[in-house]
């Protein structure tokens, strides 16, 4: 199980430090700020899932893999960037998030983590270098307003700690996280689904223009018509 945890976190930091390059290629940073998105976006969830089960020093920090594996992407991104970006993002976004929701639910329950636990710190894993990629180009996280972001991550990782409960081979259980997370994630994006919204109509609680452009004339002091009407004083006569 160790390998197979190591092998889909440099899968995920990978992928995800594709989609942290382009997102900051997206919103022009040098060189620079694309290497250090592409590291927040690849590392941020998996270091998160370490510290809270324990595994001190963080994998993304104590393995020079993770960070050879983010800069490679990152550079990957910044020589050869993709003409459109938006789709590619997209893909890679819910590629990364069903490697580190899979990988960070069996590492949970490798450290010994309860189950609802393990399926929570498995979707941290997912979406937390997401959230940190886009708080780090002045975004709203995708997690918050995408859809079926986190809902995705959860279905993977209860998919990964379930068949592990019940002692199904990794490699099944591991593919049908993979496949559910990613293929929520990806029918999500293609067919709109979004989970339920407050209703705001800020539209229908602004005054109209016209009510607007009425009061002001009024308090400017344009005469009214009982003004109009007051006869004018007859002409003082001299001499």
């Amino acid at each position: 199980m160790k390998t197979l945890v190591l092998v889909l976190d440099l899968a995920g930091t990978f992928v995800f430090a594709l989609s942290g390059a382009m997102a900051a290629i997206r919103h022009r940073l040098d060189i620079f700020g694309v290497l250090v998105v592409s590291f927040a976006a690849a590392t941020c969830g998996g270091m998160g899932r370490d510290l809270l089960i324990g595994a001190i020093p963080p994998a993304a920090i104590a393995d020079l893999r993770y960070v050879a594996t983010s800069a490679l992407a990152g550079l990957v991104v910044f020589y050869w960037t993709p003409r459109k970006l938006g789709t590619p993002l997209l893909i890679f976004d819910g590629a990364g998030l069903a490697f580190f929701a899979v990988s960070g639910s069996l590492k949970a329950c490798q450290y010994g983590a309860p189950p609802v636990a393990a399926v929570l710190l498995g979707a941290l894993t997912g979406i937390g270098g997401g959230m940190v990629r886009d708080i780090l180009v002045s975004e709203i996280p995708t997690v918050l307003r995408a859809d079926l972001y986190a809902v995705a991550a959860l279905a993977g990782a209860a998919v990964v700690v379930s068949g592990t409960l019940l002692k199904l081979p990794f490699a099944f259980v591991t593919g049908a996280g993979l496949i559910l997370c990613f293929g929520l994630r990806f029918i999500a994006i293609r067919r709109g689904w979004q989970l339920p919204t407050a209703r705001w109509d800020e539209d229908a609680r602004r005054p109209a223009a016209g009510a607007k452009d009425r009061e002001g004339e009024t308090r400017v002091g344009i005469p009214s018509s009982n003004q109009d009407d007051k006869p004018n004083p007859p002409p003082k006569l001299s001499g």
